[in-house]
């Protein structure tokens, strides 16, 4: 009886513990909630709207026409159009399409000669069964080219007025940068963001709570050290520990799993340095937030959760939601992820993609502002 009055007050002390806790008790809420809004809502393998750029090459009503019956699918949306082939295979490296429409300029009499059009399996011409378009695919990403694959057997029955018989493909499919569609591919340069965002945020956002625990506070009031100073030296540290995991995990990729290098290494640090600090400064801000190292921990969780499932790690981010997409904005992962695909396996370069680099410099900016001011807030 004792034993069990016992363990009941142990009981009622953590349960009031919990209570005065806010932040605990709110990640014990928010968890939930957020992980099934994200699997619920967010995360959707039905990709639709895929960006995609249009090279019309015939210029003609039915061109038109089998690109209307394309758009009607909602697997693309036509976000460009280009002159030549060239073009639009440069914006899909740097990342502006995730797919190329080619509409050649003999597209009628091909349309005239395909069995989708002609309800037909054969003809007299050995053309016969030419497709009428070629798909253009970036192939790193093997759902995105998974559903333009989807694509190429679509029926033209309704450009031409005809029935539609099983017939050979309409469109010829061509995939870049990962035409055996290994997902190894493009899993690995991923995995370099996800790693990165757990080590660095999980290091930087412990630091200035370890120096209050520690009782090291009271002697970085008494130096002349500023708030931007303290910031950068808790940062710069970590910033080769990022470096190393890098190498490790790309080195390893490409010597076990066969993933191409094929960018600038000086490409690739660039962008690996302003995703280093993005997160670092991100670590720093939840520092000045959270009261001790637990809490560190939870707030670290409350952001990783969001960077693996909204990045476009394990899903395409032209699958998700608006609101979705909206959020995965504000994550440094979404950006690097980006970057590090681009460089990596496109051979593209970071001028080529000022958006995220410019929204990485933002980020940091933005958290080193917002943790020294808090840091200088503490003190005082």
């Amino acid at each position: 009886m004792k034993s069990l009055r016992r363990i009941y007050a142990i009981f009622i002390k953590e349960l009031r513990q919990l209570r005065r806790d806010r932040m605990t008790f709110g990640m014990v809420v928010m968890i939930p909630f957020i992980q099934l809004m994200l699997f619920g809502y967010a995360i959707n393998t039905n990709i639709r709207n895929i960006p995609a750029a249009l090279v019309d090459q015939s210029r003609t009503a039915l061109s038109r026409a089998v690109a209307q019956t394309v758009s009607a699918t909602q697997v693309v949306k036509f976000t460009a159009q280009y002159l030549d082939v060239q073009q639009a295979e440069a914006a899909l490296a740097d990342g502006l399409v995730r797919a190329v429409l080619i509409l050649p300029q003999d597209l009628g009499s091909r349309l005239l000669r395909h069995p989708t059009a002609l309800g037909k399996n054969s003809a007299a011409d050995g053309q016969t069964g030419r497709p009428v378009g070629q798909w253009l695919v970036d192939g790193s990403d093997t759902m995105i080219s998974g559903a333009i694959k989807s694509l190429r057997s679509m029926p033209l029955s309704e450009v031409m007025g005809q029935p539609v018989p099983s017939s050979p493909p309409t469109f010829e499919a061509t995939l870049l940068y990962n035409p055996e569609q290994r997902t190894a591919v493009n899993t690995v340069p991923g995995i370099v963001a996800i790693i990165l965002t757990m080590t660095m945020i999980m290091f930087t956002s412990a630091a200035i709570v370890r120096e209050s625990e520690r009782g090291n506070m009271e002697m970085l009031i008494t130096t002349p050290v500023r708030p931007i100073e303290l910031m950068l030296g808790k940062i710069i540290p970590y910033m080769f520990i990022g470096a190393v995991q890098v190498t490790i995990i790309l080195g390893l990729g490409h010597l076990i799993f066969k993933v191409p290098i094929i960018g600038s290494i000086i490409q690739l640090a660039g962008a690996t340095f302003l995703f280093i600090t993005a997160s670092l400064t991100l670590g720093l801000v939840i520092s000045t937030i959270a009261k001790n190292q637990l809490q560190s921990m939870q707030m670290t969780i409350f952001i990783l959760l969001p960077s693996v499932l909204l990045s476009g790690f394990m899903f395409p981010f032209e699958g998700m939601p608006k609101p979705a997409q909206h959020i995965a904005e504000i994550l440094p992962a979404t950006h690097f992820i980006r970057l590090i695909r681009g460089v990596v396996l496109r051979d593209t370069q970071l001028i080529n993609m000022p958006y995220d680099v410019c929204c990485l410099i933002t980020l940091i900016t933005f958290g080193l502002t917002v943790a020294s001011l808090r840091f200088k807030k503490r003190l005082d």
